[in-house]
């Protein structure tokens, strides 16, 4: 029953409500309240709209300025110009849609930000790209014989550099304080002459004649032409008319004959001297007072005659390399009538060396040479074609060096080339410092190699963090290469054997290359080869010192 009392009440307040709210319908009243109630909140609604408008207004105004100001900075940014107008076009179409949103200015930074940085980061890598072309033009102008593989003739004239990385010392040349003096040789003199005092020191009794002699000696040399005429009487038979004469000594064919001691002078002249065919004639003929004219053709002839007759010794000399557990090796390039060719040297230390002249490079060219059939170890300057050959293998530091004195100087950002630079000269000093038959230490082998291994991964992150220029990648494919072959740039260190650089094969290949500036190009591939079997054979000689280099090659012509 209160349940009914309650609903019947609440039934009638509804009821007086839609009454009263009815009555205001039929007055007209709640249209007057509706309307101005609509009114208010269109005013409302169009503030709102003019706020708006003029939010976007402003901010067309900027988009205005800020294309202005584009514009006004350069022509060659034209392009990029362009595609910021669509980008901020399509972020004010965006702003315009989310115009009654909060974050709208917040994503107009963020996305003015994004552009930024890309500004920024095609900025960096156009100034990437500049430096790494300066660097690399700043590379190819202090590249010289001591940072890299090329030689010191080939360096171009500019400021005096002291080779070998050694420092200028300030002092004077020429014989030090406290060094012990070398005078010249006295020779066992041929003529004396003893030479009078002054008439007035003679005359005057105050001066005796002591026990004391100075002795000085004036040496000239004499050239003497000594030619020897071998006469021979024909007899002729008076019934078969035969004729017949005495045997001419060995050698003596033609009219004139040239004996051992010219073929001699004039083969060293030409080969071992580097001098042309036509200088020697001419030293010759002025020597002789204009009596001997030799011919070119028997110049040219003498390597080949030299060659033929030594090929003995030069075969032993290939047998006896092979007993040697270290060898060097190393090619250069030749030209032949125009054309490349190359020579390969091999040479034991203090042993004999081998010269070999080839049309080709790589295992082609090592077919036939002391590198094939080598089952030692071998000395290179990492030559890919050697790693076939021998039984180990151990790279020239000298090379290694200058390429991290490169490295240090075009990428002096980076720590790893100038610690690895000082570590290899470290282990140099102290395999240096050794004495002969003296133990090396097992624990400094393992520090060594410890910290090489550490160097390498550092630099290898170094370049990994900052990628190499495109421009120069010298530095990083040495610490590759030197990870890679790490047993050939450490083999050094526990083998007494092995030296740490191929500087002997690397001088005997001078001689080459001293050769080719004087003769400019070889006639064929067999002059090439007769001049490499007479180069090894002198070599060969020189290894002797029973007697003098020029009577060894005069009993070879002879």
């Amino acid at each position: 029953m209160r349940i009914s009392f309650e609903l019947v009440t609440a039934l009638q307040y509804e009821l007086r409500a839609a009454q009263r709210q009815l009555a205001s319908f039929k007055s007209g009243q709640k249209y007057v309240t509706m309307k101005k109630e609509h009114e208010a909140e269109q005013r409302r609604l169009e503030r709102k709209i003019r706020s708006l408008q003029e939010e976007l207004h402003r901010l067309r105004l900027e988009q205005l300025y800020a294309r202005q100001q584009w514009f006004e900075s350069t022509d060659d940014m034209q392009a990029e110009y362009e595609r910021q107008i669509r980008i901020l076009q399509a972020e004010n179409t965006r702003l315009y849609e989310r115009s009654i949103k909060a974050e709208a200015q917040r994503d107009a930074a963020y996305d003015k930000i994004t552009e930024m940085r890309r500004e920024n980061y095609q900025l960096a890598a156009e100034l990437e790209e500049e430096k790494g072309k300066n660097q690399k033009l700043i590379a190819q102008i202090n590249k010289d014989f001591e940072n890299s593989s090329l030689p010191s003739s080939a360096q171009i004239i500019r400021k005096k550099k002291i080779p070998n990385n050694r420092e200028a010392s300030g002092r004077k040349p020429g014989a030090q304080q406290g060094h012990p003096g070398y005078s010249r040789k006295k020779q066992t003199p041929t003529q004396t002459v003893l030479l009078q005092p002054s008439k007035e020191i003679l005359d005057d009794p105050d001066f005796r004649k002591t026990s004391r002699t100075i002795t000085k000696q004036l040496v000239n040399v004499q050239v003497c032409l000594n030619v020897i005429e071998y006469k021979a009487d024909v007899y002729r038979n008076s019934k078969t008319g035969e004729t017949c004469h005495a045997e001419f000594p060995d050698g003596v064919v033609d009219d004139v004959n040239y004996g051992s001691s010219i073929r001699a002078f004039l083969f060293m002249l030409n080969n071992d001297c580097c001098v042309s065919i036509d200088k020697c004639r001419d030293f010759l003929k002025n020597l002789t007072g204009g009596k001997l004219e030799i011919s070119k053709g028997m110049i040219s002839k003498l390597s080949k005659e030299f060659a033929e007759k030594s090929e003995a010794l030069r075969k032993s000399a290939v047998s006896e390399m092979f007993l040697y557990p270290v060898v060097h090796a190393d090619c250069t390039n030749a030209r032949v009538n125009g054309r490349s060719a190359y020579v390969f040297v091999c040479a034991a230390p203090d042993g004999p060396a081998l010269y070999y002249a080839r049309e080709v490079k790589g295992h082609v060219g090592v077919a036939g040479t002391l590198i094939e059939d080598y089952q030692g170890i071998l000395i290179h300057d990492h030559e890919k074609t050697f790693y076939r050959y021998g039984s180990a293998h151990q790279e020239c530091l000298a090379h290694v060096l200058r390429y991290l004195k490169g490295s240090m100087e075009n990428e002096p950002e980076r720590t790893w080339n100038k610690d690895m630079h000082s570590l290899l000269q470290e282990m140099i000093h102290y395999v240096n410092g050794l004495e002969p038959g003296e133990e090396r230490e097992p624990a400094k082998l393992l520090e060594y190699e410890t910290r090489y291994d550490e160097i390498l991964e550092t630099g290898l992150n170094e370049y990994a963090y900052v990628p190499c220029s495109d421009y120069y990648r010298d530095g990083f494919n040495l610490a590759t290469r030197m990870k890679e072959y790490r047993d050939a740039h450490l083999l050094f260190l526990h083998d007494s054997r092995v030296p740490t650089t191929n500087n002997l094969a690397e001088r005997l290949l001078r001689f080459i290359k001293r050769k080719q500036n004087q003769a400019v190009t070889f006639r064929s591939n067999e002059s090439l080869g007769f001049l490499c079997d007479s180069m090894s054979v002198l070599f060969l000689m020189r290894q002797e010192d029973d007697c003098n280099l020029y009577d060894k090659v005069s009993a070879v012509f002879g």
